[in-house]
Formats: C-alpha cells, sequence, structure tokens
C-alpha cells in the first residue's frame, strides 16, 4: 500500500460507508456527536470554517484571527485544498450548489459544522 493510501483501511471505509447511510442532518448530527469527543468536533467544523474561508479568499491572518487556527494549520488546509483529494472542493461545490453557502467572516463553531 502506497505510503498516501495509508489512511485506507478496513475501518475507515466502514466509517465512510457509515456517513453515506445518513438519511438527514439529525442523523449526521446524532452520529458526529456519538462519535466525536467535543474537541474532536470543535477541530472538524474549525477546519471546514477554515476551508470555507480559504475558498471566499480571506487572508491567513484574518482566517486565524477568526477561527483560532494557527497559521501552520490554515496552510496545511490550504495545501489539502489545492492539492489533495479534491474533497474540500467538491463539497464546497456541492454546498453552493444547493444553496447552503453560510456567511464566512463571522463563521461559527456551529455554522462551520454545518
Amino acid at each position: 500500500m502506497a505510503v498516501a493510501d495509508e489512511w485506507r483501511t478496513p475501518e475507515t471505509e466502514a466509517l465512510i460507508d457509515a456517513l453515506l447511510r445518513l438519511d438527514s442532518r439529525e442523523d449526521a448530527e446524532r452520529f458526529l456527536r456519538d462519535l466525536c469527543t467535543l474537541g474532536e468536533l470543535h477541530d472538524l467544523a474549525q477546519r471546514w470554517a477554515v476551508v470555507r474561508m480559504l475558498d471566499a479568499g480571506l487572508h491567513y491572518a484574518e482566517i486565524s484571527r477568526t477561527t483560532g487556527a494557527s497559521t501552520a494549520t490554515i496552510t496545511r488546509i490550504a495545501s489539502w485544498l489545492n492539492h489533495g483529494e479534491g474533497g474540500y472542493r467538491r463539497v464546497l461545490d456541492l454546498t453552493r450548489a444547493a444553496g447552503d453557502a453560510r456567511p464566512v467572516g463571522r463563521v461559527t463553531a456551529a455554522d462551520a459544522a454545518r
């Protein structure tokens, strides 16, 4: 298995399959809350907020001030956004197409998790 593919395990595949079976926002909320600690959920929400702010063209310093993410974290997320698997870009596009885009710049952890 290539180093880049080491994250693909039977366990991660089962997790992805479970996520794909969710039918509603409420199901997703309950599943993520049971699956993640509050810290993990906050971290995921923060990363999603950073992605959305990067996509909106905000400067790293502003993103850091707003989200509390370090510039190192923002740089890493920007790298994944531009050179990763394409997952961030796909979900950004799906979110826009569905009209679910939330305002950036004043993103709360609750907003970022959506």
